[in-house]
């Protein structure tokens, strides 16, 4: 009986450390759940800022003296221009299949 007794302490034990363990890797869990949420706001509020800050030098609303800035504009327009081109090509090889197609259908 003693032994017994003994088992259910120790298995009552086990039980209430994974429990805490348990609680607690919870808690880091859901703080790091909110840390990512928070973290993810940062960088869109901080791509909004830039998106912003961009355009108002663009427009010269703004003016910003800073060669890091003007590296980081051209970088920037570089980007976009290459955007449109990718753009300009896809919709060159989409359409140009739609109208292979269509024309398939014509023929038969």
């Amino acid at each position: 009986m003693d032994k017994q007794n003994d088992w259910r302490n120790k298995f009552q034990e086990v039980f209430q450390v994974c429990s805490e363990e348990l609680k607690k890797t919870t808690e880091i869990g859901k703080k790091m759940l909110s840390a990512s949420k928070t973290n993810t706001t940062l960088h869109e509020t901080y791509e909004e800022l830039g998106v912003l800050v961009a355009r108002a030098i663009k427009n010269n609303e703004l003016q910003w003296d800073n060669e890091k800035v003007q590296k980081l504009l051209m970088k920037i327009e570089g980007c976009e221009s290459d955007l449109k081109g990718i753009e300009e090509e896809v919709n060159d090889i989409r359409f140009s299949e739609e109208e292979a197609a269509k024309n398939n259908e014509e023929k038969n």
